[in-house]
């Protein structure tokens, strides 16, 4: 059924408990450096360090994150004092003088590691824009813009961060750096501004090549024009990827008003979903093959927490743009098989590794690729949507 108000509220309320009581306090209390500055984001099942390593696409995310969080709903100056711990380390650190951030650092922000990859520079511009939002800093604001335009050139041209360009080898085309930089664009531009809006066309162009209806799928790597790859990588389908590039998209749209763009993300939620569900275990899987082949990865059936994540937004946004009650009953499944896998009652925070069973792999809550971002970004937004919703069942009733 439906939700009523009192289901509408009790599920506001475990989405509000769970961020606020339980993840935000687990990395507010283990994830800041006061000697070196900046936070670990390596932290086993209690808090415990169990390496000092400091990835700075996790940094500029934690910034972000704890920069969103002051400036839209607990303006705790705790809480900006995290996000600008991260925030200097990441500009006095992590930044090199050609443009590009690096990948990991040491402890003390000595150099270890540098990808051929845009999503060092992407984070470290959204967390930049929202920590200037914050303190009103308009030089941040400034180098938080000029990273996006050099995001976009080294979008277009991989060589940039050091892809060698094959000759004998087609050109192709990703899904992420658009769908990354669509919603860069989005988390920078300020209401009502126009700035930034042939890039963010140029991103729904490029998703719109990785979209296939005759095969109801979203494919992850597509010929240069959207042509099919007969290949690993061509047929390689990353179900939670999908999704969250679709509520990208969705968000997108609705603000231009493009109603049938609106209307092609809802399918790519659910097309995505619908192939990427375990029926027999539950869960998302992490890659499949359009034809039904085995994957190369060898992770390829394993549950991982952020596609899950970013299911319970897609969900919860398609039901309240619809209000249709099959979106409402997948958000309430993923929200039940999600707390229930992945949420620690114990420690607070999520585990982030299950096998096909739904058993935990890992027992660590924060990781190279795990941070403070995918688990609080979902717990916020949902939050938020659920609270809109309440208001609005509760004015309906006076």
């Amino acid at each position: 059924m439906s939700p009523d108000l009192q289901r509408l509220k009790a599920s506001r309320d475990r989405f509000h408990a769970e961020l606020y009581d339980r993840v935000l306090p687990f990395w507010m209390k283990n994830a800041p450096d006061r000697e070196y500055g900046g936070t670990f984001n390596c932290l086993d099942r209690d808090g415990r360090i169990w390496d000092t390593t400091k990835h700075m696409w996790l940094q500029g995310r934690l910034v972000w994150m704890m920069s969103k969080l002051y400036n839209t709903t607990l303006p705790d100056p705790a809480v900006l004092d995290v996000a600008k711990l991260g925030a200097d380390f990441l500009t006095q650190k992590a930044y090199r003088a050609d443009n590009r951030v690096y990948f990991s650092l040491t402890r003390e922000g000595q150099p270890k590691a540098m990808q051929r990859k845009i999503f060092s520079e992407c984070f470290y511009s959204m967390a930049l824009a929202e920590f200037a939002r914050a303190t009103e800093d308009p030089r941040l604001r400034y180098e938080a813009r000029r990273m996006l335009e050099t995001v976009v050139e080294y979008a277009k041209d991989a060589t940039l961060v050091g892809r060698p360009a094959y000759p004998h080898l087609p050109p192709t085309s990703s899904l992420a750096p658009y769908m990354i930089i669509l919603n860069m664009v989005d988390e920078l531009h300020e209401p009502g501004e126009t700035t930034y809006d042939a890039i963010a066309q140029w991103c729904a162009e490029g998703i719109e090549k990785h979209i296939k209806p005759e095969l109801e799928l979203v494919l992850e790597h597509v010929g240069a024009n959207g042509e099919l790859l007969d290949s690993p990588d061509g047929r390689v389908v990353n179900p939670g990827h999908a999704i969250e590039c679709a509520w990208f998209l969705m968000a997108y749209a609705k603000k231009k008003g493009d109603k049938a763009s609106v209307q092609r993300a809802l399918k790519m939620i659910d097309w995505s979903f619908d192939f990427g569900w375990d029926s027999e275990f539950g869960g998302i899987y992490y890659f499949l093959d359009r034809e039904g082949m085995s994957p190369p990865a060898l992770e390829w059936s394993m549950k991982l927490w952020w596609p899950h994540c970013e299911a319970m937004i897609a969900y919860l946004m398609a039901w309240r743009e619809t209000g249709e009650q099959a979106h409402w009953d997948k958000f309430q499944m993923l929200t039940d098989w999600s707390f229930e896998h992945f949420s620690d009652p114990e420690f607070g925070e999520w585990f982030g590794y299950l096998d096909r069973r739904g058993e935990r792999t890992h027992t660590y809550k924060g990781a190279p690729y795990k941070g403070f971002f995918h688990v609080p970004r979902a717990l916020y937004l949902c939050d938020n949507i659920l609270t809109e919703a309440v208001a609005e069942m509760e004015s309906q009733a006076k």
